[in-house]
């Protein structure tokens, strides 16, 4: 077992003995560990999130304490994952992956454990709670009303908002999502959205308190992304120096549609044939939940296309092997029919390398259209088509657009989103916690 993280520097009590900012916070992510690979299972830009906040927060003095479910037996109840984190596995229902709306059915469980770790410490050990998704935020509204400290909830996607984009065949979100974020909208101290789209949606969708919603932007690594040789970077993922690698990057769902880049490589290619000796389109992510089906359905799109031939489908890579199939890339592509933040765009720029995406949530906040990359209306093929072929045809725009994406990158540091982070925690503790005052 992992012993409590030394004890930081308490940036609590400032000289007037007023609260400033938290010595210890609970991190709630119920559903998916940090410690999990993104780009499978339910582990995706969210996990990332976590897992680079709260480096950055240790590294400045807060220690972290992240309560994820256990899915074995055998896992540790905690793990050191950086100095001053260390994630906590909570056993609550079976072992093993659970569907989100199985979960719901033990949160009694998993608040009991997080409950349970807090016991075994001193009083007053963690000063607040962040809830991460939903499912996280009402166990942590639960456990910060027994703690009395204040509750931060970032929910990273809202029902309403995928509910109003389906793709085809996709299922709508439950309404008992609905109403757990509708709840914890009303009753979490603060909202945090990742984008200031996403702020008004909480606002127009949920009615938050706008007073109550602060917008700060996700992050990325400037350390780990970073421009490179694209021909270096082809050499090493194993192709040819003169390909045109399109790549997509994220689990295989049909909510982040794989689909519409394979149609529109078919469109690209009835659009210019000579293409096809070169062309190569880059999977890179693996299953969504349990849906096993949606991969072989990829697979087989791109037999009824006529492309299997130029589709490379790829697990999930380490952060360093995925910066090399940015590098590597003509061009990422995310044709999201829902969408955050963006982080697999931001990537991609801090790499050198443009993206086409589509212009939903927060992807116009993460790609300047036309500077950085190029933001299409809709998901028809044909206008995927024409964006990618001007991208291949046109390496002086690309190269100039793979600049400027480097330098729009460096301006979405987690430095930054820690920076910001940090105030809202202050405002939070210097505040009667919200929470705390609903339970009485």
């Amino acid at each position: 077992m992992v012993p409590d993280s030394p004890s930081a520097t308490d940036t609590r009590t400032a000289s007037t003995g007023a609260p400033e900012g938290p010595g210890r916070i609970a991190t709630i992510s119920l559903h998916t560990s940090p410690l999990e690979q993104p780009g499978s299972g339910d582990a995706g830009g969210m996990n990332v999130y976590i897992v680079e906040v709260a480096k950055r927060l240790a590294d400045r003095g807060v220690a972290v304490d992240v309560f994820t479910r256990a899915t074995h037996p055998d896992q540790p109840p905690a793990v050191e994952m950086h100095p001053g984190v260390t994630v906590r596995h909570v056993p609550a229902g079976p072992f093993g992956d659970l569907g989100k709306e199985a979960l719901a059915h033990h949160l009694c469980p998993f608040i009991f454990g997080v409950l349970q770790t807090e016991a075994n410490q001193e009083r007053g050990h963690y000063d607040l709670v962040h809830g991460h998704y939903w499912l996280s935020g009402r166990a942590g509204l639960a456990v910060a009303r027994r703690w009395g400290v204040p509750m931060v909830q970032s929910m990273h996607t809202l029902a309403r908002v995928k509910n109003m984009a389906l793709a085809e065949g996709d299922s709508p979100e439950p309404e008992t999502r609905v109403r757990g974020e509708t709840q914890l909208v009303r009753s979490a101290d603060h909202l945090i959205a990742n984008t200031g789209d996403e702020a008004r949606q909480l606002v127009s969708h949920y009615e938050a308190d706008p007073q109550r919603v602060s917008t700060v932007p996700p992050g990325v690594d400037l350390d780990m992304f970073t421009p490179g040789s694209r021909r270096d970077a082809l050499r090493r993922i194993g192709l040819d120096a003169d390909t045109e690698l399109l790549l997509f990057v994220g689990r295989v769902q049909r909510l982040k549609a794989p689909d519409v880049l394979l149609r529109s490589a078919a469109e690209l290619l009835r659009r210019d044939p000579g293409l096809r000796r070169r062309l190569v389109i880059g999977v890179v992510g693996g299953l969504s939940g349990g849906d096993t089906a949606e991969p072989r359905r990829l697979s087989a799109l791109a037999d009824t296309l006529g492309i299997a031939d130029i589709v490379r489908m790829e697990p999930p890579r380490s952060r360093r092997d995925l910066a090399d199939f940015y590098r590597a890339a003509t061009a990422t592509v995310v044709p999201s029919y829902s969408e955050s933040f963006g982080l697999v765009a931001v990537e991609s720029q801090a790499c050198g390398t443009p993206v086409v995406a589509s212009r939903v949530g927060g992807l116009p906040l993460a790609v300047r259209d036309g500077v950085s990359g190029v933001l299409v209306d809709g998901h028809a093929p044909r206008d995927y088509a024409r964006a990618l072929h001007r991208v291949i045809t046109e390496p002086e725009s690309r190269d100039r657009m793979g600049r400027a994406g480097v330098e729009h990158a460096a301006r979405l540091s987690w430095s930054a989103t820690v920076d910001k982070l940090l105030g809202v925690y202050g405002g939070a503790l210097r505040q009667e916690p919200l929470a705390a005052a609903v339970s009485q």
